[in-house]
């Protein structure tokens, strides 16, 4: 190709204003746009295909650096090796190598973001980040996420597996799913070093290392006065408080509770599938003393929910235990009252453990009894719930009699 290479000078390339292609020669052609963008292109044929590749800009890449370019790729052709395939492996590799740099923050934070829509709310991912920051970022953090292996991880939950088995266990479940992640998106292979069956041998489990901690319930031979003196309470927290014992419902379930979730009519409370644990619509059959008590609400002009907050806003998840404690009660919790309701069903009554466990909204965890039982049995909760209320409307005496207490909705 002498005498046919360098035909372009750096004044003629910068003057060049016409739509098209000037060639320098050796495949190399300037182009330049509709729109007036000037780019480098190398032309060339291999077995027997016209082949083009852009270099570049002119901005960014230069004429003389354009024509280095076009020689590499000219040896290339030459050797009857493909510059297109080849510019594509070195930046396949390119972005390995950048992958092998991605810390175990980074992919953590990216994990948290692909997932936040997905949770409930962003209390679940403030939980996430927080345990991640105060554990496992200080020894994980800045380390390439490839690097991650299992004696980092046991650095890291070792210290606290003994003293604060719950917070580590839920740790490690999160570390799994971030390294999982990682390795579906190309930053690690191999296999997960923060899997359970890996570690086991090496850290004893979390129900041989720490009892399982109940949430404290109250005897169920002692709800009704509890309910008596919490019925003398006013404000919407007691009452939120009142609702969730009778329905033996969570919370959160009760404090995001508004008005179109409830039936007066049927006595019917449809709680939507995006409010609960399951993540199914749940129907609860509302007793008498719980429609009363709904009937008896102030509404709240400009809120929706059943028991607002002084703003306005939905009560706040320390709303009912600020009521157990004014009541000099910080032996229970809210959440216990719904094993004090499971304890009663189950010691007293006659009503299926299913129905039971449907009140609760609680899965079977028998697969096969799950799949026979399609329906939600509300006819049969229904009768459950009036019992359950009726029982917490009488006063079991020492003596065995059986004193009918004041069932009245405070206001």
């Amino acid at each position: 190709m002498a005498g046919g290479l360098n035909k372009l000078s750096a004044v003629a390339v910068q003057k060049a204003k016409e739509p098209g292609y000037y060639g320098d020669g050796g495949g190399l052609w300037l182009q330049i746009s509709k729109l007036g963008g000037k780019s480098w292109v190398f032309r060339f044929t291999l077995h027997g295909k016209p082949r083009e590749m852009g270099l570049g800009p002119l901005r960014t890449i230069s004429l003389a650096e354009a024509r280095a370019k076009a020689l590499q790729y000219r040896k290339a052709v030459a050797d009857g090796r493909d510059p297109i395939e080849e510019r594509r492996a070195e930046q396949a590799r390119g972005k390995l190598e950048a992958a092998k740099t991605k810390t175990f923050a980074e992919c953590a934070k990216a994990y948290i973001e692909a997932h936040r829509a997905g949770w409930k709310n962003q209390k679940h991912a403030k939980q996430w980040t927080a345990t991640l920051e105060t554990y496992a970022f200080p020894d994980l953090g800045p380390l390439p996420v490839a690097a991650v292996d299992t004696g980092l991880v046991l650095k890291v939950l070792e210290p606290i597996w003994y003293k604060k088995t719950e917070t580590a266990s839920r740790l490690r479940s999160r570390m799994e799913a971030i390294l999982e992640w990682a390795r579906v998106r190309g930053y690690r292979q191999g296999d997960n070093p923060a899997r359970w069956n890996g570690l086991k041998t090496q850290l004893p489990a979390r129900n041989k290392v720490q009892a399982v901690k109940h949430h404290a319930a109250l005897p169920y031979k002692e709800i009704a006065a509890f309910m008596a003196e919490l019925r003398d309470r006013n404000g919407f927290s007691a009452r939120a408080l009142e609702f969730s014992i009778l329905t033996a419902s969570r919370s959160g379930e009760v404090r995001g509770a508004t008005w179109q979730e409830i039936d007066l009519q049927a006595r019917i409370w449809t709680i939507p599938g995006n409010r609960m644990k399951a993540g199914k619509e749940h129907r609860v059959p509302l007793s008498e003393p719980s429609v009363k008590l709904l009937e008896a609400l102030r509404r709240v002009e400009g809120s929706d929910y059943l028991f607002p907050s002084i703003k306005g806003g939905q009560l706040s998840d320390m709303a009912l235990t600020k009521v157990l404690r004014d009541m000099k009660r910080g032996d229970v919790t809210q959440h216990g009252f719904r094993s004090t309701f499971r304890d009663w069903a189950g010691e007293t009554t006659a009503y299926p453990r299913e129905v039971i466990e449907h009140a609760l909204a609680h899965k079977l965890k028998d697969k096969a009894e799950a799949a026979y039982q399609r329906g939600d049995m509300l006819v049969k909760r229904d009768r459950l719930m009036a019992d359950w209320a009726q029982y917490c409307g009488t006063i079991q005496q020492v003596s065995g009699n059986v004193v009918a207490i004041n069932t009245r909705v405070a206001g």
